[in-house]
């Protein structure tokens, strides 16, 4: 990634907090650990690109902060952005790493399908659900010009055909950088199928 130093800086404090947290919480798979920086960190980035200019970013599902803290260290511009997570000690490590690296997101500690609606502009998640459950998720949380960016592995086919049995939506697929069998869905347009 071509980064600022202190971009770089952060990245790298965050990989220690992760491995860190990892050992006694569940963060990320134990058998990924060694690639957090390829496998986690650089597949969480390339959605960055794909978003349009915003105001409220909601991450579903945070955990370990991926994507959600990732891009709260490549984004300088001020948006809000919000991580969602209602395992309360993966948000204890998400306060942490927001105190530690002087980032400037906000935490909200609960079920996605509690929560209070969020109105935002662009919902992104990783690793959370199959997509018609996570678009059930997601659609509380957005209004109508929502984009939703959603890193998918190599199942991303089928779990658009299964979630067109009972959303409509537009779909943009964009191959992934990390991983040639995995893609980014870029969502829009998202409603119940009549």
């Amino acid at each position: 990634m071509d980064v600022s130093r202190e971009t770089t800086d952060r990245l790298t404090r965050y990989e220690a907090l992760l491995r860190k947290w990892n050992r006694a919480i569940n963060l990320v798979s134990p058998s990924t650990i060694d690639q957090i920086a390829t496998r986690h960190i650089e597949d969480s980035a390339q959605i960055l690109e794909l978003a349009p200019p915003t105001r409220a970013w909601l991450d579903l599902g945070s955990g370990g902060g991926l994507p959600g803290v990732v891009l709260a260290i490549l984004r300088d511009d001020g948006r809000d952005l919000t991580l969602m997570e209602a395992d309360k000690r993966k948000c204890e490590f998400l306060r942490t790493v927001r105190r530690e690296l002087g980032l400037h997101y906000e935490i909200v500690q609960d079920r996605i399908e509690n929560a209070p609606a969020q109105a935002a502009d662009i919902i992104s998640a990783r690793a959370l659900a199959p997509l018609p459950q996570l678009l059930a998720l997601a659609s509380r949380h957005a209004v109508p010009k929502t984009q939703y960016l959603f890193p998918k592995g190599q199942s991303w086919r089928s779990e658009i055909e299964a979630a067109r049995e009972t959303w409509q939506f537009d779909c943009d697929v964009v191959p992934s950088r990390t991983d040639p069998a995995a893609a980014i869905l870029c969502i829009r347009k998202v409603s119940p199928a009549p």
